[in-house]
Parts: C-alpha cells; sequence; structure tokens
C-alpha cells in the first residue's frame, strides 16, 4: 500500500485556531490562565463555537500568533502538503485584542517563517461569522485588500443566520476581484447553498455535503466547477454525520462534483489529513487511484500559482506510478 503521507496534497479547508498543537494551546493556556477541556467529540454546533472561544481567547500577543502559523506550516509539511489555504478569523481577533492588524501581521509572520523553513506554500483565507456584524465582515474585506497573502473571504459559522445581510459586502469584494468561499451545506440543507452561490458568490463551498438533496442544486454546482471542501472527521464529530461510513462522500464523488478532503478543525478533533485519507481507504473503500483522484482535486480547486499545481500534479502522478 502506498504511503498516504507521500502523496502530495493541497489542503484547502482548515482553521488556524483549531489546529494548534495541543501541547502549544495548553501552554498558551497556562500562561493566560484559561482552561480548556480536552474534547474529541462536540454535542451540535454551539458546543463547538463555545470551545472555540476558549481557543481564541489564548491568542493575545504577537508571538502567540506567529508561534501557532509557524508550527502549522510544519505540521502541514509532515502531512505531504505541499499548498495549504488556511483560515483565519483575523478581524474578530482584532477587535478582541484592540489592534485591527495586529493579529493578521502576526500571522503572516509567522506563516513566511514556516513555509520558507518547511518546503510549503501558504494561502490565507479570511472568514467571519454569520452571527456578527456586517461592520466586522466589512472589516475583514478591508485586510484582505491590504494583504497579497490573502487568497479568499467567506462567511463561516452558524448557518440558521442568513448571509443575506452580507449581500452588499460579497458585492463589493467580487467587484474587487476577491474570491469568495463559504461555509454552506453543513448543518443546514439546499436554501443555504443556493444562498451562498446566488447571494454570496462563492466559487467553492466549505463542507457542501447537503447538497445531494436538490438534484437542481448539483447540477448546478458541478456546471459551475464550484468544488466543495469536504471534512468527514469533523462532520462526525459535529454530530452531522452519524459515522465514517454513512458519510456521503462518495455520492458526492459519483455524482460529478468536484470533492476535495481535508480536515477543518484538526487538532480540536484529533484528525490529520493523511489520516483523513487513511480513513476513505479504509472505512470508504477507496483505491489509490481514487485517493489520488481526491488529491487532484485538491490541488485543481486550490488558488495555488500555476508553478505550485504543476509540481503538486506531477508529484501525484509520481506517487500513484510508484
Amino acid at each position: 500500500m502506498r504511503d498516504l503521507r507521500l502523496l502530495p496534497k493541497a489542503h484547502v479547508h482548515v482553521h488556524l485556531e483549531s489546529a494548534i498543537r495541543p501541547g502549544t494551546l495548553a501552554s498558551l493556556a497556562a500562561a493566560r490562565g484559561v482552561v480548556v477541556p480536552a474534547v474529541s467529540r462536540f454535542e451540535g454546533f454551539g458546543a463547538f463555537a463555545a470551545y472555540g472561544e476558549l481557543v481564541r481567547s489564548c491568542l493575545r500577543a504577537p508571538e502567540d500568533f506567529a508561534r501557532v502559523a509557524e508550527e502549522f506550516c510544519a505540521d502541514e509539511a509532515a502531512q505531504g502538503v505541499g499548498y495549504v489555504e488556511v483560515t483565519f478569523t483575523a478581524a474578530a481577533h482584532g477587535e478582541r485584542v484592540g489592534d485591527p492588524v495586529m493579529p493578521l501581521e502576526a500571522v503572516l509572520a509567522g506563516l513566511r517563517a514556516g513555509a520558507a523553513a518547511h518546503g510549503i506554500v501558504v494561502g490565507v483565507v479570511l472568514d467571519h461569522s454569520r452571527r456578527r456584524s456586517v461592520s466586522r465582515m466589512e472589516a475583514t474585506l478591508g485586510l484582505a485588500l491590504s494583504y497579497p497573502e490573502v487568497v479568499a473571504v467567506g462567511v463561516a459559522g452558524e448557518e440558521s443566520f442568513p448571509l443575506a445581510p452580507f449581500a452588499g459586502v460579497c458585492d463589493a469584494a467580487r467587484d474587487a476581484g476577491v474570491r469568495l468561499v463559504h461555509h454552506a451545506g453543513e448543518s443546514c440543507g439546499a436554501a443555504s447553498v443556493w444562498e451562498a452561490l446566488t447571494v454570496g458568490h462563492a466559487v467553492r463551498l466549505g463542507h457542501g455535503i447537503r447538497v445531494l438533496e436538490d438534484r437542481s442544486l448539483v447540477a448546478a454546482v458541478r456546471d459551475a466547477g464550484v468544488a466543495l471542501e469536504v471534512c468527514p472527521s469533523s462532520n462526525v464529530a459535529l454530530g452531522l454525520v452519524g459515522s465514517w461510513a454513512e458519510h456521503p462522500l462518495p455520492r458526492l464523488v459519483s455524482a460529478g462534483l468536484a470533492v476535495t478532503l481535508n480536515t477543518d478543525v484538526p487538532s480540536a478533533i484529533g484528525a490529520t489529513l493523511s489520516g483523513e485519507y487513511a480513513r476513505v481507504r479504509e472505512v470508504l473503500g477507496a483505491s489509490d487511484g481514487e485517493l489520488a483522484g481526491l488529491a487532484l482535486a485538491g490541488v485543481e480547486a486550490s488558488f495555488a500559482p500555476v508553478v505550485v499545481k504543476e509540481r503538486l500534479r506531477a508529484g501525484i502522478a509520481g506517487w500513484l506510478a510508484g
């Protein structure tokens, strides 16, 4: 069996705040007087959101943000990732620490150092909670326009909060040439995905596992070439899918959709990207050719530079040939 850690990968859906090493989180939490419980499964999205708030409260100084970003690059490279788009809630951190640019600038410094040290290429996706203000989303777009390392923006969080209030910001982002990548079709159904596509101008969908509920939506997503950022272990840990064996990933692929494989919140649930590929092999019965197809889909759906995509394509072909 081919070593899945050696399969070149693009990782397009992973949150920095949920990818902090457990030891680093314990150290930061102790220094800040914060108690962060060890958990691997959550009783719904609300419990996960509360956990995330605790984690974010541990990040306060520039060195905190830079440290977790640099370590993130090392951990991604160890999983065979050649290109990663890491999601970061920069504007929210900026409000919390009283400095609108420090958190992002510190993260970018850490990512640059980590990328150089570990031979990985990194882009940043800035997300914004659906529960928060339009003005904060406007600040998020402002950051995206100010830092070239930012490759996209989007809304995340509890889907019961509509995307419609952010329509004007989404229009402005599209008109400014900023890509839009929204979480949709995770906890809510087809209507949420339609809104992400029409109101939100999404060019990729975070999760999107409920697209299959609407045949016309499947056709629209497929024909538009909008890729899905599928995160099976996260879906199971948040109770959105009953088990790995029940996950719709094979049906999404069979429907002709562009399906990428990701971790979403790896440290929070004890997942790794190679581990996700291994479970697709072991639980869902994927062949190495199908696993290479998932890896290639990640490359094609990514916002990586052309030269990086070419290198990863060649690496995937070499892995399969070997």
